[in-house]
């Protein structure tokens, strides 16, 4: 089975999307960093929602875990 993962395309749209410059160019590495740097925080983000349900006795993760551990999750990233 093979893991998800953000497309290459996808990423470097989203990068050049941000970019006031239109001369900004970005690099191959670039993207391929970014695309695993977003892939380590989705991860990060269902762990941690995970373990908020379960510290809830919750039987599964809802948005409002999710929300509960999004604060703390953007101030560590």
């Amino acid at each position: 089975m093979e893991a998800a993962r953000f497309k290459k395309e996808l990423v470097s749209k989203l990068l050049h999307f941000y970019f006031t410059d239109q001369k900004t160019k970005v690099s191959n590495d670039a993207v391929i960093i970014m695309c695993e740097m977003m892939k380590l925080f989705v991860i990060e983000a269902a762990a941690r929602t995970a373990r908020q349900a379960s510290s809830e006795d919750s039987k599964g993760a809802e948005i409002d875990h999710f929300e509960k551990v999004l604060p703390q999750l953007l101030l560590d990233f």
